[in-house]
């Protein structure tokens, strides 16, 4: 991995503070049968999260491709809110909403009843301290989830989701730009599906199974035998990378390696501009084969792409 330009230390200063994300969306399931409902549509346990409590969940098409992802809070024992990518909230509530046949759930859309924040650093720390990802603290209609953080060398800079009743008041802390939301969150190394990776993945070529977005024990839900086959035969041979870039990059850009010029290898998941103006940082998620051989952005001698190291170990394959 060759090193990309050196983080510039007063970056740290500028991840502080509470972010807008209007980019998020909030889908409500409510009913006697929400939980068990989506616990047979997502890919992690529903029926076992406890009140109060979080974990990141995938939706899947029948061949196991990603078609939206959450976080997800169970509020209440009857009320799930999945938290997603707003510009994949109209189709996903409209294909969640035809799996409910006879459960007794109600799915709706629930943004405007919640104000959405991302808090980073200090703010973070005044509210779930130093968290484990997906804990959760949940209170006088309140929630806040402990997100992966965004490391920057030897520097862990907490990230919470901030969900609270629009009567509620914020939490307190200069306003960060959504920019710097999106370049931490790059950083962390987790993210959410977005409309231009609409079925382009498994979870694990976003490496889900590695953060908690996956079990790989309960029952069947839709591309649950794709998704276990990847996991238990054979080596995977597409996962998520963190890259630094010279120039700008967009999510659903092709990487190429001059290995195979005509072939392309990867695909962008998230960029950010760096706060500091020293390039781009990137998740791409690529062939493991091609990684050896040198990222390119758009055609195999476009601008190399420098990988960085991952903020968290990637589980070893079963």
């Amino acid at each position: 991995m060759n090193p990309p330009a050196k983080i510039s230390p007063h970056i740290n200063s500028l991840l502080d503070g509470v972010s807008p994300l209007d980019h998020l969306g909030v889908i409500q399931a409510q009913g006697e049968d929400a939980a068990s409902f989506l616990h047979n549509q997502l890919s992690n346990d529903v029926l076992l999260l406890p009140v109060g409590q979080s974990r990141l969940a995938a939706f899947c098409s029948a061949k196991g491709r990603m078609q939206a992802s959450f976080v997800l809070i169970k509020t209440a024992p009857d009320t799930v809110l999945l938290v997603l990518s707003l510009d994949l909230l109209a189709p996903t509530l409209k294909r969640l909403s035809m799996f409910v046949l006879r459960a007794k759930v109600k799915m709706s859309d629930a943004t405007a009843q919640w104000q959405l924040r991302g808090l980073l650093g200090d703010s973070a720390r005044a509210v779930l301290s130093e968290a484990m990802p997906w804990q959760t603290a949940s209170k006088d209609g309140v929630h806040a989830v402990a997100l992966y953080p965004a490391v920057l060398g030897d520097m862990h800079v907490p990230r919470t989701l901030w969900l609270s009743e629009p009567s509620h008041a914020l939490p307190p802390g200069v306003e960060v730009s959504s920019e710097v939301w999106a370049w931490a969150e790059v950083m962390s190394g987790v993210t959410l599906v977005t409309q231009p990776l609409f079925e382009a993945f498994v979870p694990q070529m976003l490496n889900y199974e590695s953060v908690g977005g996956v079990n790989f024990k309960k029952g069947c839900y839709p591309g649950q035998e794709v998704v276990a086959r990847s996991q238990f035969r054979g080596t995977l041979k597409r996962r998520m990378a963190l890259v630094h870039s010279p120039v700008a990059l967009s999510a659903g850009q092709e990487v190429f390696t001059p290995a195979d010029p005509d072939q392309t290898c990867g695909t962008v998941v998230l960029s950010a501009a760096r706060p500091d103006g020293q390039g781009f940082d990137a998740l791409v998620s690529g062939t493991v084969e091609s990684q050896s051989n040198g990222w390119h952005a758009g055609q195999a001698d476009g601008a190399a792409l420098d990988l960085m190291p991952l903020p968290y170990v990637l589980l070893e394959d079963i």
